[in-house]
């Protein structure tokens, strides 16, 4: 088990953060929050695969309105996934300006970057705060490289001029970044906000520089922290980046809730960021979301794509079904399954899942042997292999995971 960093415990809605709850999964919209349709779909989609947190930009006087709006929408539809404000530049004006926006967020995101500077910075955070206060929700201090304070790095930086040693100015920046959100969140204590309602966030765009700065900010404080790799790019890039970096730090118990920042292909799908965090969560053995597939690579052994095709048929099926498995049959998201190539090392992997099917190699001849729970069930052959295997997969998740009435009522 890998033993977590001890954080300060913060409730957002219905979901906690930190303390002893578990990593939190989150992601964030990408339509104009003005577009009420749009975005309430949107949301309702990254809800419904699994995003336990959404954020939406709150960035005009038009998206601000429609936030209160977005809300009683979801809850028409039986979803109360709590909603996070994004607020850059005039975020103290919209919170005071529409309250109804206000009440209806979960939780404010506050970049110290781009509220203001001088004095003017400190009367816009602290309306901030103060509006959090007044309406009890807790706010997360969201430093980002590409947004820092330019006045607090300039200080940073003479001071480290002046210095016997001056280090790289690469390590002043780093230090700036984990300085900035650690005196803003101190600042918002002395406001009057909580710790029990802080959250924060130093984020950056490279591997080893996010690494450096969270495990900095893990030892200087004990905010519950959210973990992410900002502007971690496209597709494979994207994931294999995120992974690289947030990994490491959940392997030392570092991260209480995280979001994989991917940018979708034109017209993708939003709720792909949501799965990779899910299933890298889940891989590392920190949570269960959904059975995953075990599934060999292929080889020259398995020249046809029967059992590529099998795998990626259950996989998504698992998927679909977990939004009626996940009340009917708690426990069943850490089910195993294996979908097998050949007979090399398909039976011994079938046998070490809980459901496994392991097609015959070559030429893929539909016949595969099933294993449940390590003992050989049956042999499937025919056009119908996927269809058999699931209702096995159904039923054993029925018998497994439910009541005896629950068993019965499963088709």
């Amino acid at each position: 088990m890998i033993a977590r960093r001890r954080s300060v415990g913060v409730r957002v809605g219905n979901v906690m953060v930190g303390g002893d709850a578990p990593i939190v999964v989150q992601s964030m919209t990408n339509t104009d929050t003005a577009d009420i349709d749009a975005t309430t779909e949107q949301i309702a989609r990254l809800a419904g695969s699994g995003s336990e947190l959404v954020r939406i930009t709150v960035n005009t006087r038009q998206a601000a309105a429609a936030v209160g709006l977005i809300y009683e929408g979801l809850l028409k539809r039986n979803i109360n996934v709590p909603l996070i404000g994004d607020f850059h530049y005039i975020g103290h004006t919209l919170l005071t300006e529409y309250p109804d926006c206000a009440q209806a967020l979960a939780k404010y995101r506050i970049n110290p970057g781009n509220v203001g500077s001088g004095t003017r910075r400190d009367e816009r955070f602290a309306t901030m705060i103060e509006t959090a206060i007044k309406y009890d929700k807790p706010v997360r201090i969201g430093v980002n490289w590409g947004s820092l304070d330019q006045a607090l790095l300039a200080r940073a930086m003479d001071e480290n001029a002046r210095r016997d040693e001056p280090a790289d100015a690469r390590e002043v920046m780093l230090d700036t970044l984990v300085r900035s959100a650690l005196e803003s969140a101190r600042q918002a204590e002395e406001i009057g906000l909580g710790r029990d309602h802080i959250i924060i966030s130093s984020k950056v765009s490279e591997v080893q520089d996010l690494i450096q700065v969270y495990q900095r900010l893990a030892s200087k404080c004990d905010y519950a922290l959210h973990l992410g790799l900002t502007e971690a790019g496209m597709d494979s890039k994207g994931i294999v980046a995120s992974t690289a970096a947030m990994s490491v730090l959940l392997q030392q118990g570092i991260g209480d809730t995280i979001r994989v920042s991917l940018t979708p292909e034109p017209g993708g799908d939003r709720s792909r960021e949501v799965i990779v965090a899910q299933e890298m969560l889940q891989t590392m053995g920190l949570r269960n979301f959904t059975p995953l597939v075990v599934a060999c690579p292929g080889c020259g052994r398995t020249t046809s794509t029967v059992f590529q095709e099998l795998a990626a048929d259950i996989q998504g099926w698992l998927r679909e079904q977990m939004p009626i498995w996940r009340n009917r049959f708690p426990g069943s998201e850490g089910l195993s399954v294996a979908v097998m190539g050949c007979v090399v090392n398909g039976p011994g992997e079938s046998k070490h899942s809980d459901i496994g099917i392991s097609l015959p190699g070559t030429g893929e001849a539909p016949a595969a042997p099933v294993f449940v729970d390590g003992k050989k069930l049956k042999t499937l052959r025919g056009e119908n292999i996927a269809s058999e295997f699931k209702d096995i997969v159904n039923n054993y998740v029925a018998r497994r995971f439910g009541t005896n009435k629950a068993a019965q009522n499963i088709t």
